[in-house]
């Protein structure tokens, strides 16, 4: 595993034998790519080079004794379909991710000017958030419980950019991907570590020592508050459910401006209504919401945000036992709203039924909901993309503008009145599936019962991107902290 040391590049690395120069250059700068050429000749040729100006690529060469460097990578950038804001964070990523079993001690990134590429990326800021950002995440593995795993390997790698602040982007990017850090190690955690209390603890733990207030509510508590829907879900475990509390507020007791709600399902066995053994594996990340809620908190106060945020996270495991939820049982929350349970394996609106209620009381700007709730989402979306419906179109068009920055993907689906059909119940006021068709709607239908008009309201369904995949260098092998940077974005262009 790499430990990534990144700062501003001082015009030389103390170790040129180890050192490997990244050097970006679009397909169009011929003089700029002739340059290069020239300076590390003989070790690359203009012939070969010519073959990548068409179509964009990368060559690398070994280049001893060639001034600062012993190895140099070229990477011609070309404009196109492929070319978005995530190119530089991905290349990276990949890049020196790579660099674990190579020589080299120090890595040098040379971006192209951001004149030349200043169509796809809103600022000049950006753009350098991506390059920092596709460096770290280079640097992220879960290997905590491999026995033979080898010693981490120390890379220093430097931006050589000028840039006023550069030093300020790259020390905000470390303390938002340490957070993103925590909160991929939180869905990579086995659900025989990561159940409702240990979830709670780890998040006290982290929390230790910074401005925010963890309180937690165990299952005696959580009656008295007369959750009915997280005890319900939680009662079938042998682990009984937690309500997690984080409070950060900077500004006093102001009005709380963000109410972020987690879904915590630790395990979702399915319940009574069992899941098929095929990717169950992937059960243990249904607390993605809930690790996202944690993380986008824990960035803001590590980069000491202007900014009170309150969130809330329903942490229960979903298992089928003799005192487990049952289909046809009907449920009381904490509103006072009555549930019909239809399926026991659509436990997570259940449990955010009551957390909704809880983020509503507290009269909040705004209440944003992480969840991976419906397999409906990918079917209709994707895997790399996540749900996005609002009651409030300028929250949705907000989040929807950081989307397009962080190149973290939502995609909005509509929240028309008419999907109320489909989870009317004869016996209770509510019931918690909506049938076969627009399942991520109906999802969010039931969820909305629980938030109260006034409130700007956004439900993100994560169910896709919280999981590995194979579209970019940082998705591939583990759970994501798909949302983390998205709404992080969106609370620094609101509030800094």
């Amino acid at each position: 595993m790499l430990n990534i040391y990144l700062s501003v590049y001082p015009g030389k690395t103390e170790n040129s034998k180890d050192s490997l120069l990244i050097k970006f250059l679009m397909n169009d700068d011929r003089p700029g790519i002739e340059k290069f050429v020239n300076s590390f000749s003989p070790y690359f040729s203009m012939e070969e080079i010519d073959k990548l100006i068409e179509k964009g690529g990368t060559v690398q060469r070994k280049v001893y004794g060639n001034g600062d460097f012993d190895e140099a990578c070229l990477n011609i950038v070309k404009k196109g379909k492929s070319f978005n804001p995530d190119y530089f964070r991905n290349f990276l990523a990949g890049a020196i991710g790579g660099l674990e079993t190579n020589g080299a001690k120090n890595a040098v990134v040379s971006p192209v000017e951001y004149s030349l590429i200043k169509d796809v990326f809103i600022s000049e800021q950006d753009y350098l958030n991506s390059i920092a950002e596709g460096i770290l995440y280079a640097g992220y593995k879960f290997r905590k419980y491999k026995t033979d795993e080898k010693p981490d390997k120390d890379l220093n790698v430097f931006i050589d950019y000028r840039f006023a602040d550069l030093a300020g982007i790259i020390d905000d990017r470390k303390r938002l991907i340490s957070a993103i850090k925590f909160t991929r190690n939180l869905q990579n955690e086995p659900g025989n570590t990561i159940y409702p209390d240990s979830l709670a603890d780890m998040i006290k733990q982290e929390f230790a020592g910074t401005e925010v207030k963890v309180t937690v509510y165990d299952e005696k508590k959580i009656a008295e508050e007369k959750m009915g829907g997280l005890l319900a879900v939680g009662k079938g475990s042998a682990n009984p459910p937690r309500f997690i509390i984080m409070e950060y507020k900077p500004k006093g007791d102001k009005p709380v401006d963000v109410a972020l709600v987690g879904k915590g399902i630790t395990f979702d066995s399915g319940g009574i209504s069992i899941k098929l053994a095929a990717d169950m594996w992937l059960m243990k990340a249904d607390m993605s919401g809930a690790a996202v809620t944690a993380g986008i908190i824990l960035a803001a106060a590590k980069n000491k945000l202007k900014v009170n945020i309150t969130g809330v996270i329903a942490a229960a495991e979903n298992m089928p036992s003799g005192n487990a939820l049952k289909p046809g049982d009907i449920v009381t929350t904490s509103s006072g709203k009555t549930i019909e349970v239809d399926n026991t394996d659509a436990e997570g609106r259940i449990v955010l039924a009551d957390a909704l209620h809880y983020a509503s009381n507290l009269n909040p700007g705004c209440i944003i909901d992480f969840a991976t709730l419906t397999g409906a989402v990918v079917v209709a979306l994707g895997e790399f993309t996540a749900g996005i419906l609002s009651n409030n179109d300028d929250l949705a068009a907000k989040l929807i503008k950081s989307s397009k920055v962080t190149h973290e993907r939502i995609w909005q689906l509509p929240l028309w009145d008419d999907f109320n059909k489909q989870i009317e119940s004869e016996v209770a006021d509510v019931k918690n599936l909506g049938g076969k068709w627009g399942g991520a709607i109906t999802a969010a239908k039931f969820l909305e019962k629980w938030v109260d008009e006034k409130n700007a309201w956004a439900h993100l369904d994560i169910a896709g991107p919280s999981m590995p995949n194979k579209f970019t260098n940082y998705s591939s092998t583990y759970m994501t902290g798909f949302g983390v940077r998205l709404v992080y974005d969106f609370i620094c262009r609101e509030f800094s």
